[in-house]
């Protein structure tokens, strides 16, 4: 970003896979842990955040199952990972005896809800008990059969538990510029080699100036994505600060006519500046490093 120094040390930047926002969850990970588990391949808590135990478990699963190991838990990853893998939460009425990744979810909305169940994600007789409770609590018909009103209930407004919008969260880094890249047009490439050069995929980098996370987005360009460009506020997270940097770099790009060289002095140096005064010696160097790391396939 303008005015920032950034300095980084190649070799204390060997971790590229990092979890996505300690602090954020999306509950359908919990499908996914449960699946790896039952794989042998991850061993931590099924706390559907998808930390570095859940990045590098996916992407192991991922290269023994001969898929591409880019940590999107993706239809060919979720089919190769077998009855556990399927289908997401909310795409279908859940009852004992099925087996599945949606039942891993349930149970653990559950588990949130404090009724003690196992997440294994098979529907025996204790997750029926469990959901009797569950709807008992909450006034709905208790038939131990989670359908729509009792899957409504779990969700809880959350749009990646809803029928329509189920899906699951990139997990990594990486994943999540190669994610958000694709959603707003921008090559991915672009992207990750911008991250790269700005943070080395280090979501807790904090530059002199402010500048935040993988993107190295300042406080004063966020506000304007959020108000200006995306017109709602994003999720203060590692994924919302990727897709904030991505909606910068994609008006950038609009802006100077889809100039990529000019696109990326303006992330560095500032749009205004480099209107005013040109590309600057420092912001010729920064973007030629960007461009190589492009080409090198970050």
């Amino acid at each position: 970003m303008a005015g920032k120094l950034v300095a980084l040390g190649a070799a204390s930047l060997a971790a590229l896979v990092l979890a996505a926002d300690a602090h954020s969850s999306n509950p359908q990970i919990a499908g996914l842990q449960v699946a790896l588990r039952a794989h042998g391949l991850y061993r931590g808590p099924i706390d559907a955040i998808a930390g570095p135990q859940t990045t590098r478990a996916t992407k192991a699963f991922q290269r023994r199952a001969g898929l591409p190991a880019d940590g999107l838990a993706g239809p060919r990853t979720r089919k190769a990972l077998g009855p556990l893998g399927e289908p997401l939460f909310g795409r279908r009425a859940l009852r004992r005896g099925m087996v599945g990744w949606d039942v891993s979810v349930l149970q653990f909305l559950l588990a949130r809800h404090g009724i003690v169940v196992r997440i294994d994600g098979h529907f025996g007789a204790a997750t029926n008990r469990a959901l009797h409770g569950y709807q008992r609590q909450h006034r709905l018909e208790v038939d131990g059969i989670a359908g729509p009103h009792t899957l409504r209930a779990l969700a809880g407004g959350r749009p990646e538990l809803s029928p329509e919008k189920a899906r699951v969260a990139p997990v990594g880094v990486r994943a999540l510029l190669g994610h958000w890249a694709r959603v707003y047009g921008v090559d991915p490439r672009l992207v990750r080699a911008l991250a790269w050069q700005e943070s080395g995929y280090q979501p807790g980098l904090v530059s002199p100036s402010g500048a935040r996370g993988v993107m190295q987005v300042l406080p004063t360009t966020r506000r304007y994505v959020e108000r200006v460009l995306m017109r709602r506020r994003a999720p203060t997270s590692v994924s919302g600060g990727i897709q904030v940097g991505v909606v910068f770099l994609r008006e950038l790009l609009r802006e100077f006519h889809g100039s990529e060289s000019l696109a990326l002095a303006a992330w560095y140096q500032g749009p205004a500046s480099v209107r005013r005064y040109g590309v600057t010696a420092g912001t010729r160097t920064f973007v030629a490093n960007v461009l190589a790391l492009r080409r090198r396939g970050v």
